[in-house]
């Protein structure tokens, strides 16, 4: 969890007036091309059964999640955390 811990901050580093200015003027409909962009190059690369670059879209997706979530608490509304609660509580019930 240290290296995630460490990403979330980084996320929130980008994102913070000392951050990135590009990271910082995005919202979540600006997101959504790179989203499914990303969803897809994801999805070519199981379907070529090329493992590397399966890890890298799953990192690329990963920071999709950690994007939409620290624009989400920016905002009050929910955090990465949130997100991890909501499904730990849905695996847990469906299992």
């Amino acid at each position: 969890m240290k290296n995630f811990d460490q990403l979330v901050r980084v996320m929130a580093l980008l994102r913070s007036p000392k951050g990135c200015p590009w990271d910082r003027k995005q919202t979540h409909q600006t997101l959504l091309k790179y989203l499914y962009e990303e969803a897809d190059e994801f999805k070519r690369s199981v379907r070529k059964k090329d493992y590397a670059n399966m890890e890298e879209e799953l990192g690329d997706l990963l920071l999709q999640v950690l994007f939409h979530s620290q624009i989400a608490k920016e905002k009050d509304r929910f955090s990465i955390d949130h997100v991890i609660k909501t499904l730990i509580r849905k695996l847990t019930l469906r299992h």
